[in-house]
């Protein structure tokens, strides 16, 4: 089972559930909560990607992020495309 390393940035699973609640981005939120939910639930990754409407491999992917790089792994970076028309 693929398990978050939480003490490894010594951290806690409320600190991720702040981080889904106040990050300025969407994705960066619906990030740390997917990750919030792994550590709660008791579900495996493919229960809560079906629940979040994400492929699984996308979980499994956040969750390596944050293993391998900490919080900032998976805070969202705009790495391509045409930036909006309209700002908000």
């Amino acid at each position: 089972m693929l398990k978050l390393d939480l003490a490894k940035w010594n951290q806690t699973a409320e600190d991720l559930r702040d981080e889904a609640l106040t990050a300025a981005h969407e994705r960066t939120r619906e990030r740390f909560l997917a990750l919030y939910e792994l550590t709660q639930q008791g579900h495996g990754v493919t229960a809560i990607a079906r629940g979040t409407t994400r492929h699984a491999q996308t979980l499994m992917r956040w969750v390596h992020w944050y293993n391998e790089a900490g919080p900032d792994g998976v805070v969202f970076q705009q790495t391509g495309g045409l930036t909006p028309f309209f700002a908000r």
